[in-house]
């Protein structure tokens, strides 16, 4: 019952973003005395081809030195199977 209620509330979250994207894409604003499409093509809305670029492009790195280093030992410390505390 417990996955169903889950299942139900997935849903409803994918409904509240399509709302939220239907309302984003048919926004307007005033420009001079008219009002115009804040998006004048969809590409403008959302860009297809960017986001497969995003998607192949190589993941950079946001690991901080420590982190690298903290990640260094932790690597080291699993490949012996021992802890070193000296």
């Amino acid at each position: 019952m417990k996955a169903f209620n889950l299942t139900r509330i997935d849903k409803e979250h994918e409904m509240h973003q399509q709302a939220w994207i239907n309302q984003k894409a048919t926004a307007t604003k005033q420009q001079g005395d008219k009002v115009v499409p804040v998006y004048k093509e969809f590409k403008d809305f959302y860009d297809f081809n960017a986001r497969l670029k995003e998607l192949e492009a190589p993941k950079k790195s946001r690991l901080t030195t420590k982190q690298r280093k903290m990640a260094k030992i932790a690597a080291s410390v699993n490949t012996r199977g021992e802890v070193n505390n000296g």
